[in-house]
């Protein structure tokens, strides 16, 4: 082939083409290639690969196309489908002193099932809680991220250990002092012996000073007012259901001059559900931008507790004889009940179902947690998480929504987007790589082929090790 090029010229060429085909990638400490990469946001799914580096997602390709980075580590995703970390956004860490060993060793059994992230919503283990905090974000101790709330803020005489007793405003914005110099991710009211007066005053006050607030509510105030005081999750579905009903005022009166307890007010509730009240309650709660805890798995579980036999439970070799024993008193008490108590729990576990679908379809931000701890009866860190997503899904909510109500809205309720809730360039390479597609059958979130916290890299033999290791005696 004829050239013009003098030898000097053709010398440059041969340089520089060159130093094109050695130039130097960039490197990056781990990429995951040919993913099937759900985006929760859109739902989409896409092919791509994914670079990360020092614990955060470097940048997100199109697979199969020259990329400028090189791996230390790769892992290849053929066929494989990968999501944001699984999120439980209701355990519990609780139970005194003697179940503190217990209590640890769920953080093993959480990152066994792809739980990345959990929301402890309450207990009397802070000191070691934020311990267990401190050492998963240094990548010291195996476990999830721990956001907590720290002790609940209840009234006197408060049923759970631990608990910041309040009466007065003094002693409001003492539990909030206290809590702020804990320095607790979100405040946790229970409503076991909280008055109407200082409830609402703790929403007020933890709005006022910045702080995500969730929790019960006592029966002696009603939806509407808990919302406007600045509520931001309510947990379980009890509180919703009294919000939907016609008769809310009623027993709402009722309750306070003790005429009704809580139990007694749940058939009056169901049979005074009306879908009019209910889309307006519904409506208030999306344009306050409340998020609801439906914890559905759960609350299965303990309404058949006189019917199902645990004792061959996979799990309870990982919890241990004390904390077992702490699940007598659900059962003593589900064995006792009247066959009226009985049968009007199961009726409320399916209105429940439905409440959960009718709050998706209603545009509702919902999330996924399976209330797991110490005293909750057979609902086992890790795994109840995903027993919960199948739960939202049984009751005809997608498997799209139903995954959205993890980790996508958890890091909206925690406002924590700018780190987590989506794949995305600068987020927390918390990930999980599954085998088959969620989105066509939930039961696939159980089936996990690697994990990913930060820049640890947890194998599917790894796992299964992990599980092994959680085993006590």
């Amino acid at each position: 082939m004829k050239t013009n090029l003098t030898p000097y010229g053709l010398a440059l060429l041969i340089l520089f083409v060159t130093a094109c085909q050695t130039k130097t990638k960039e490197k990056v400490d781990l990429a995951i290639t040919n993913a099937n990469v759900i985006h929760l946001e859109t739902g989409k799914v896409e092919l791509q690969d994914i670079y990360i580096m020092n614990g955060k997602i470097k940048a997100i390709k199109t697979a199969k196309s020259e990329q400028p980075f090189e791996a230390d580590f790769t892992i290849d995703a053929t066929g494989k489908y990968v999501l944001p970390g699984f999120w439980d956004n209701h355990i519990h860490l609780r139970g005194g002193d003697s179940l503190i060993a217990n209590n640890k060793n769920f953080l093993k059994l959480f990152i066994a099932n792809g739980v990345t992230t959990v929301r402890d919503a309450g207990g009397d283990l802070t000191p070691s809680v934020m311990d267990w905090k401190s050492q998963i974000a240094e990548e010291k101790l195996i476990g999830p991220t721990i956001f907590t709330a720290g002790p609940k803020i209840d009234g006197p005489n408060s049923t759970w250990a631990g608990s910041l007793e309040v009466q007065s405003d003094e002693d409001v914005q003492n539990a909030l002092d206290s809590l702020e110099k804990l320095q607790v991710d979100f405040v946790k009211l229970y409503d076991s012996r909280i008055s109407a007066e200082s409830y609402l005053k703790s929403i007020a006050g933890a709005e006022e000073r910045g702080l995500v607030v969730s929790g019960h509510m006592p029966f002696t105030v009603t939806l509407g007012e808990t919302i406007e005081a600045g509520m931001d999750g309510i947990e379980h579905l009890y509180y919703i259901m009294k919000g939907c009903a016609s008769n809310e005022v009623e027993v709402t009166e009722k309750m306070k001059t003790g005429e009704m307890g809580f139990w007694g007010a749940m058939p009056a509730l169901m049979d005074g559900y009306t879908d009019s009240i209910a889309q307006h309650t519904f409506t208030q709660l999306k344009e306050n931008d409340v998020f609801v805890v439906p914890t559905l798995h759960i609350g299965k579980t303990l309404s058949y507790l006189d019917e199902v036999d645990h004792s061959s439970d996979p799990y309870l070799k990982y919890m241990g004889k004390g904390l077992v024993k702490t699940y007598e008193g659900r059962i003593r008490s589900a064995l006792n009940a009247s066959e009226e108590a009985r049968e009007s729990r199961k009726q409320l576990d399916t209105f429940f179902g439905k409440l959960a679908k009718s709050l998706d379809t209603a545009g509702v931000s919902l999330l996924a947690g399976s209330d797991c701890g110490a005293f909750n009866s057979y609902v086992y860190p890790g795994i109840s998480l995903h027993k919960e997503l199948e739960a939202m899904v049984a009751n005809g909510i997608s498997p799209l929504d139903a995954l959205r109500t993890s980790a996508y809205h958890g890091a909206q309720f925690l406002r924590q987007t700018e780190d987590y809730g989506d794949i995305s360039e600068g987020k927390v390479s918390d990930l999980v790589i599954l085998e088959g597609n969620p989105l066509e059958d939930i039961t696939q979130t159980q089936k996990l082929y690697s994990v990913i916290k930060g820049i640890q890299v947890f194998s599917k033999e790894e796992l299964q090790q992990l599980l092994d290791s959680a085993t006590l005696e």
